[in-house]
């Protein structure tokens, strides 16, 4: 049973498909963490709030406001409220940026983080502008290049702390598209991936990558003709597609010392794509960065409130 009284605070992590909670104590240490399946996608304006005392119900207690501080989503224009983008170039957002959302729950004081967003060329991140305020808790005044693999994959640059510009690339969900909706799904492995058949594609692609759309096709020519197996194909589109994405990122993004916000196997293609091309990426996990992006918050809520 968890005791309500040792906790100080709540973060949440509101994607677009799942919603994950840290109750902590007010040293920053964690006393309960749950996630449910009810992103954003999936609630109504009015659905969020019990969305979240369905998750939190037990942690709260009666007669006090627990502060509870949102990243990602929920800030969206279809969330819970929307939170106004800062523009580039800018620092992660902070607290005192963020929106004060009205609950009907009295034990409730939630707080949305803003995302960020760029005019030239035109582009937002949610709960990405989170992590990179964790990221950069341990490498204050950095430069360089930042990386977070997903669905919708940001490449970030940095000038002494400062987000200078960004990118989104949808290749994860093109991957998922193409594996699941479109022709080359006959020919693909489920799960299995050939590691060499990605680094090949990867390479391939990065020298010519004015050939993708032919070459995705190949895949499944290959497959009826050449004897292509069901993981080298899996292999083959997902180097087509990451090999595709770094072409691309190259020429406003340095590639050469990438730091990879993820521990997953997305996270791990990427390492690897960059590793074929001859970079070498320092791989951070992503959950224990976010959250101490949203602890950094927490902290200046605190200073406020004191």
């Amino acid at each position: 049973m968890t005791s309500q009284s040792n906790i100080s605070w709540i973060a949440a992590d509101w994607g677009t498909t799942n919603l994950r909670i840290w109750a902590l104590d007010s040293a920053g240490n964690t006393i309960a963490h749950r996630s449910s399946d009810k992103g954003m996608g999936k609630l109504a304006r009015s659905e969020f709030e019990p969305a979240l005392i369905e998750l939190t119900n037990d942690l709260l207690r009666a007669g006090h406001k627990t502060p509870v501080i949102v990243c990602g989503m929920a800030g969206s224009r279809q969330g819970w409220a929307e939170a106004p983008y800062k523009s580039v170039p800018c620092p992660p957002p902070s607290l005192a940026d963020a929106t004060i959302v009205t609950s009907n729950d009295p034990r409730l004081d939630v707080r949305i983080l803003p995302g960020i967003k760029q005019l030239n060329p035109a582009d937002v991140m949610r709960g990405e502008e989170t992590q990179i305020a964790g990221f950069l808790a341990d490498n204050e005044g950095f430069s360089g290049t930042l990386c977070l693999p997903g669905t919708h994959t940001k490449w970030v640059a940095f000038d002494n702390g400062i987000v200078t510009r960004f990118r989104t690339f949808m290749t994860g969900e093109t991957f998922a598209l193409l594996s699941s909706q479109s022709v080359l799904r006959h020919g693909l492995s489920e799960k299995e991936l050939d590691v060499a058949a990605f680094a090949s594609a990867v390479a391939e692609i990065f020298e010519n990558p004015q050939s993708l759309a032919a070459d995705l096709f190949g895949i499944r020519a290959a497959g009826l003709v050449a004897d292509l197996s069901p993981e080298a194909a899996r292999g083959r589109l997902s180097g087509l597609l990451i090999g595709a994405e770094l072409a691309a990122a190259r020429g406003d993004f340095d590639l050469s010392t990438v730091r990879l916000l993820g521990s997953d196997s997305i996270a791990g293609a990427y390492g690897s794509a960059l590793g074929t091309l001859g970079h070498q990426a320092l791989t951070l996990d992503a959950e224990t960065i976010t959250l101490k992006g949203l602890k950094l918050a927490y902290t200046s809520f605190s200073k406020v409130s004191s």
